[in-house]
C-alpha cells in the first residue's frame, strides 16, 4: 500500500514538474535572430516567438522599399519626383507627415527636399567641383518642404522640380513597421537595428533590458574596432545616430559634409561629429538626429535642454581633438552606469 502511495506521489510530482514545464514552454518562446541586407545597409532583428518570422519581415521591408525608396526607381517616391503620380500611401504619408513635424520643430534645418544640394556638393550619384553660390542659389528655388502639401492622399507641389528622399528617415520606420508586424503577431520582446537604427522592446533572452551601445566617432570608414560612448538600457523607445566623420571630403582645402543646411546650401563640416537621439519611435530619432547634426552644438543643446521627448546625446572635439559629450536629462535616463 506505501508503494502505491510513493508512486502516486512520484507521479504527481512528475505531473506537476510537467506542467510547470510546459506553462513555462508556453510563456517564455525562443529566441530568433535574423539578418540581411536592404538599402545599401545591414540589419540585425532579435525576437522572442514560437516560430520563425523572417517572411514577414521581408514583406515589411520591401513594402516600405515600394514606397520610400530612392533606390527603386519604380517606388512611389521615385515616381512621384518625376511627377508620374500625385497619389500617395500610408507610409508616404506617415513619412511626410514627420518630417512636416521635425522640419517645423528645427526651424527648417530638417528637410527631406534637400537632395539636390546634396548631389550639388557631390555626395550624389555624380561628383565633381564645389558648386558655386549662383548655383546654390538657384537649386535653393527647387529646395523646401514648404513647397508642398498633402491633401489628402494627395502629393501637392507649387514647382514641380522638388524632389523628395526619404534616406534620412526611412530605415527608422523600416524599425517601426517590423516592430508593429511583431506586435501584431504577439511579439512583445524584440530588437530590429536597421543600419544602426534601433527599436527595443521587452526584454533579452536573459530578461534584461535590452543594451545598445553607442560608439565613438571613428574618421576612418574601414575600421572594425569602435570603442563605445555610452551603453543604453532600451525598452519600448528607439535610438538613433547621425554624424559627419564619415561622409565627407574635400572641396578646395575646407571638409564639406554630406549633410548640407536647406536653408543656406551650405555643407561645411564643424566640431559637432555626432548626435544620438532617444525617442518613442524610431522615425522621429532618425529624422531629429539628422536635424540636430544640421542645427549644430549650440542650438541643439538650447533646443534640447529641457526637453523630455527626446533624449539627445552629442559628441564634438575642442580646440585639442579631444571629445566632448553633453546630454540632456532624459538621454541620461537610459544610461547603463557602468
Amino acid at each position: 500500500m506505501k508503494t502505491y502511495r510513493y508512486l502516486a506521489l512520484v507521479a504527481l510530482a512528475a505531473a506537476a514538474l510537467f506542467a510547470m514545464w510546459c506553462s513555462r514552454s508556453r510563456s517564455a518562446p525562443p529566441y530568433r535572430s535574423d539578418s540581411g541586407s536592404v538599402w545599401t545597409t545591414d540589419y540585425h532583428i532579435t525576437y522572442s516567438c514560437n516560430r520563425w518570422l523572417g517572411d514577414s519581415v521581408q514583406v515589411v521591408l520591401r513594402r516600405v522599399d515600394a514606397s520610400a525608396s530612392v533606390y527603386n526607381d519604380s517606388s512611389l517616391v521615385s515616381r512621384a519626383n518625376r511627377n508620374e503620380t500625385s497619389e500617395v500611401d500610408e507610409i508616404f504619408a506617415r513619412l511626410y507627415t514627420t518630417s512636416v513635424v521635425v522640419h517645423s520643430g528645427s526651424a527648417g534645418a530638417y528637410d527631406p527636399t534637400v537632395q539636390p544640394l546634396v548631389e550639388a556638393w557631390g555626395f550624389g550619384r555624380q561628383s565633381g567641383a564645389a558648386p558655386t553660390q549662383r548655383a546654390l542659389d538657384s537649386l535653393m528655388a527647387v529646395v523646401g518642404l514648404g513647397k508642398t502639401r498633402l491633401d489628402g492622399t494627395r502629393l501637392l507641389k507649387s514647382d514641380e522640380r522638388v524632389r523628395f528622399d526619404f534616406s534620412s528617415i526611412a530605415k527608422g520606420l523600416a524599425c517601426d513597421e517590423v516592430g508593429r508586424m511583431f506586435t501584431r503577431n504577439g511579439v512583445r520582446n524584440f530588437l530590429v537595428e536597421i543600419g544602426g537604427e534601433v527599436l527595443a522592446s521587452g526584454v533579452n533572452s536573459a530578461g534584461k533590458p535590452w543594451h545598445v551601445s553607442v560608439d565613438l566617432p571613428v574618421a576612418d570608414s574601414a575600421a572594425t574596432a569602435h570603442g563605445a560612448a555610452v551603453v543604453l538600457a532600451l525598452d519600448s523607445c528607439a535610438v538613433a545616430t547621425s554624424g559627419n566623420y564619415r561622409k565627407w571630403h574635400e572641396h578646395d582645402g575646407r571638409r564639406v559634409s554630406h549633410l548640407v543646411d536647406p536653408r543656406t546650401g551650405q555643407a561645411t563640416v564643424s566640431a559637432l561629429l555626432s548626435v544620438t537621439v532617444i525617442a518613442s519611435d524610431c522615425m522621429t530619432a532618425d529624422a531629429w538626429a539628422t536635424a540636430c547634426m544640421v542645427m549644430g552644438e549650440q542650438r541643439v543643446k538650447a533646443a534640447m535642454e529641457r526637453r523630455h521627448d527626446l533624449g539627445v546625446m552629442t559628441i564634438s572635439t575642442d580646440d585639442n581633438g579631444n571629445y566632448v559629450v553633453w546630454s540632456n536629462a532624459r538621454f541620461a535616463e537610459n544610461v547603463v552606469q557602468q
